[in-house]
């Protein structure tokens, strides 16, 4: 099952164990970032470290411009996972590389790939998923990867 929502949004459909194929692709979605998002992001965080908001500090860093922190980056992921799998799945291991930045402006493109697939038990499975944030500006920014819990049909 694929499920797409918008950045608003929260998927309440459930993803079955049975009905996923190796291969499958999750369309996650699209995020506009801008400098309103930047805001809210580094004041939710309170990751106050100048890179994510000091256009200055940033380029003397070395950057192109301020950009999303690994909080984010992480939850963007995450988000791509959770709106997938559906109220029932369990995301029991996840875990990220932050190769490129996001930055103001990028249109970010959260998505993913079914990998792998196990039988767990009479009542769940396991699900290997490759997941990614990318962008217009530099292709794939962070790959990531998850193994999901679903339930299987009754």
């Amino acid at each position: 099952m694929t499920t797409q929502t918008t950045p608003n949004s929260i998927s309440t459909d459930q993803t079955f164990w049975d009905d996923v194929r190796e291969g499958d692709l999750i369309e996650g979605y699209d995020l506009t970032l801008d400098w309103t998002k930047m805001v809210e992001q580094v004041s939710g965080s309170q990751d106050f470290y100048p890179v994510h908001h000091d256009p200055e500090f940033a380029a003397e860093a070395g950057h192109p411009a301020i950009f999303y922190n690994t909080g984010w980056t992480q939850a963007a992921l995450c988000r791509v996972v959770t709106d997938w799998a559906g109220p029932g799945g369990w995301m029991s291991k996840f875990r990220f590389e932050m190769r490129r930045m996001n930055i103001p402006d990028d249109v970010v493109h959260a998505r993913g790939k079914v990998v792998g697939k196990s039988d767990l038990d009479d009542a769940h499975g396991l699900v290997e998923l490759e997941v990614w944030l990318e962008n217009d500006r530099l292709g794939v920014t962070t790959p990531g990867w998850a193994t999901v819990r679903l339930p299987k049909r009754a």
